[in-house]
């Protein structure tokens, strides 16, 4: 605990974590300043990590109970984690528009721990936005419209979320079912008490009652104002690295910046492995 160091990552969102070894068992002060500094910079970047599958399920379960990806299969053992694989001829990334996790669920995850296996030296870099200051930024106008409304959520095909992706070993997952769920654009944290914006381009395309020509010009708008550099940060992979963020109030998107594989070329890999937090 005397070594442990939060040390904010940007001004809006984001801390990294210094001085902890996440494959050890953490004692009650240490995970209460990891809890505190994750409700309170919302993601946690952690460096210099060396984790089997079963200590990042054991970091992860601090969080909460871990759930199965509903569209991906888990790992050979480990059911509740996935690997997240870009090929070198691939350009897109698995995550690669802003988004918040699952939103077409009727209870998406509380977050998510995501570990970096085989990372290129450049590109591959993952952004996030701090959705309570995206919310709080609103006119008053625009607030009480929102009010009054909800986005649809819609998952897709379930084939989207690893068939288009030729580096996913584990391919389209049995029995899984395209979902659509309704949400309100805000809602109130459980822990902070703090309301943040709820869109998430890569799932809402529409909103209730509004034709689509309507919804996309106001979703557009509120993508726009909610990833503005001012409240977001870009976080550059590392091996071993470790990142865990609060899906209730946080958006985040893969970048796509493998201009090797764009323009035909010999483009990276990079290799993920990823636990979900139920909420």
């Amino acid at each position: 605990m005397p070594d442990l160091e939060v040390r904010p990552y940007s001004t809006a969102v984001g801390a990294e974590v210094l001085g902890v070894d996440l494959s050890q068992p953490l004692d009650n002060a240490t995970w209460a300043a990891i809890q505190d500094a994750f409700h309170k910079h919302l993601v946690l970047f952690f460096r210099d990590q060396d984790l089997t599958p079963e200590e990042q399920i054991a970091f992860s379960r601090h969080f909460g109970d871990l759930e199965d990806y509903p569209y991906v299969h888990g790992i050979d053992g480990h059911p509740e984690l996935i690997e997240i694989v870009k090929t070198p001829d691939e350009v897109r990334n698995f995550g690669h528009d802003w988004h918040a996790d699952m939103t077409f669920r009727e209870q998406p995850p509380l977050g998510a721990v995501l570990y970096a296996i085989e990372i290129p030296p450049v590109g591959g870099d993952t952004l996030f936005a701090n959705m309570y200051l995206a919310w709080e930024t609103l006119s008053d106008g625009m607030k009480a419209m929102l009010s009054q409304v909800r986005g649809l959520h819609d998952s897709s095909d379930p084939s989207y979320h690893s068939q288009n992706f030729a580096g996913m070993s584990m391919r389209e997952k049995e029995g899984g079912k395209r979902q659509v769920t309704a949400h309100p654009f805000s809602q109130v944290h459980p822990v902070t008490g703090r309301t943040s914006l709820m869109i998430s381009p890569s799932y809402c395309f529409e909103i209730e009652g509004m034709t689509p020509d309507e919804s996309r010009m106001i979703l557009e708008h509120l993508k726009a104002h909610a990833t503005q550099d001012i409240f977001s940060c870009r976080f550059r992979w590392k091996p071993g690295s470790v990142v865990v963020w609060d899906n209730r109030c946080l958006m985040h998107q893969a970048l796509e910046d493998d201009l090797g594989a764009m323009f035909g070329g010999q483009g990276f890999r990079r290799v993920m492995r990823r636990a979900t937090i139920r909420n």
